[in-house]
């Protein structure tokens, strides 16, 4: 056994060291998945995920379906079996908030009559309060530079404040997913308000959830000092929380709650597992990476109407010559939709209006003169197998700018609409699962006979 302690410095190198040690011994042939016919990431290489569940919650469509077979076109999204484009039409020609309806679609696979609807809001307004001290003991006490983080923590914890939080039972876990739901946005908001007081000496507020309000108006309520908002801000919020209230089993995130839950374990480690997944930028803080490219795009071209400039300047990032030097355009591209995000799609038809509200028309124009090029550009510069397409976060990012919604809290927002879906896949794995997820892999490492340890070198 080694002697003594290592300083930090010392420590550090030390580290340092050994990684080239998993450098070279993690690596694997990439020609091997190709030998054996492993799919990387669990999707061919047109982007087909490889079925490993069956559910009733959505259905992600690609493209059309004619005589049972999916043809590449338009992506479609269904919310159990309806069309993401009537469910919009319906509540915002009503002029209601949608969330809220979508939430008990989603858990309970029923649209709500208007009785039911209102006993299900009163019941989330119920279940807004965190617990006692909650808030004083566990957000500001301990305030973190990242909100998921403070997401996931917060989730954990409350685990010790349940007085039943390991029953398994679909009525105890609806409690716990109903309170989740509902309690996400002031975790969200008074995590991101401890860290502008303590990190950034910002002036410190907390306002209290207002039971008359929807989850998209208490989130802009909560966040502003002075509790203001328009109602086409809040309308746009709600219908972003209703676009990413779920997204198919197979979504990394979702993916992950199957996975955990399957394990028999307890509702608050599956929701923090799911939050660990979603914190990931090719998941989740992808919108951010939107934003952010779309500022230095902003500097670097003079001219934002100049198709040719703005295209070279794609061209730039492609060759990783420009932006983050990763090759990658963001928000462009999806593992399912080809030709069309539908999501994209609905919220692209509302993103006008309110830049025109906050007058940002001239950003708005470069968002579409991206969205039109970029896949041109990409056609012409890459070997791709598939259509490229904006994606949701193309213009989420967008929204929640012009929302002048923090960069913090971009993906808990995220998060706080997706806790709908989660709960839901969470519910149905429990009722319909008897088996642990366990896919397989395939070892590719020779075997080897062990070296007395005096004789290694």
């Amino acid at each position: 056994m080694g002697m003594g302690m290592l300083n930090k410095f010392a420590m550090q190198t030390k580290i340092e060291q050994l990684s080239t040690l998993c450098e070279r011994n993690y690596q694997i042939d990439p020609a091997l998945y190709g030998q054996y016919d492993v799919k990387r990431g669990l999707r061919d290489i047109n982007g087909k995920g490889v079925c490993a569940g069956l559910t009733n919650i959505s259905k992600i469509v690609p493209g059309v379906e004619v005589n049972g077979e999916t043809q590449l076109g338009d992506g479609q999204l269904f919310f159990r079996g309806y069309a993401i484009e009537d469910l919009v039409q319906g509540f915002m020609k009503d002029q209601r908030f949608g969330y809220e309806e979508t939430v008990y679609l989603l858990l309970f696979g029923e649209l709500p009559t208007k009785e039911e609807l209102a006993d299900f809001c009163t019941l989330l307004q119920s279940c807004r309060t965190l617990p006692a001290s909650f808030t004083r003991d566990v957000i500001m006490k301990s305030p973190s530079e990242d909100m998921m983080n403070t997401l996931a923590r917060s989730v954990l914890t409350l685990y010790a404040y349940d007085h039943n939080p390991n029953d398994t039972t679909i009525s105890n876990v609806l409690r716990q997913c109903i309170q989740l739901i509902a309690q996400f946005p002031s975790i969200a908001v008074y995590g991101y308000q401890a860290y502008r007081y303590y990190k950034n000496d910002k002036s410190l507020f907390l306002h209290q959830p207002d039971p008359s309000l929807s989850a998209a108006e208490n989130l802009l309520s909560m966040l502003r000092a002075d509790r203001k908002f328009t109602p086409l801000e809040a309308q746009i919020l709600d219908l972003a929380m209703v676009l990413h209230a779920e997204h198919g089993g197979g979504n990394n995130s979702s993916f992950t709650v199957h996975v955990v839950s399957s394990s028999g374990t307890d509702t608050y480690s599956a929701i923090a597992a799911a939050l660990g997944s979603l914190k990931g930028p090719k998941h989740g803080g992808a919108n951010i990476k939107v934003v952010q490219m779309f500022d230095d795009i902003k500097e670097s071209v003079h001219d934002w109407t100049d198709e040719e400039e703005v295209g070279n300047y794609l061209r730039r990032m492609l060759h990783k010559d420009a932006f983050d030097h990763s090759g990658l355009i963001y928000g462009m591209g999806h593992a399912v939709y080809s030709h069309s995000d539908p999501r994209a799609t609905v919220l692209r038809g509302f993103v006008e209006q309110l830049a025109e509200e906050k007058q940002c028309l001239k950003e708005y124009a470069l968002y579409t003169l991206v969205e039109r090029l970029a896949p041109q550009v990409i056609a012409e510069e890459r070997r791709i197998y598939k259509g490229v397409c904006a994606n949701v976060d193309f213009y989420s990012g967008l929204v929640y700018r012009m929302l002048d919604l923090p960069n913090e809290l971009f993906t808990p927002l995220f998060a706080c609409a997706r806790i709908a879906g989660w709960s839901a896949h969470r519910l149905e794995e429990l009722l319909n699962a008897n088996k642990i997820i366990r896919p397989a892999y395939r070892a590719v490492k020779d075997d080897a006979s062990y070296i007395p340890i005096d004789q290694r070198g």
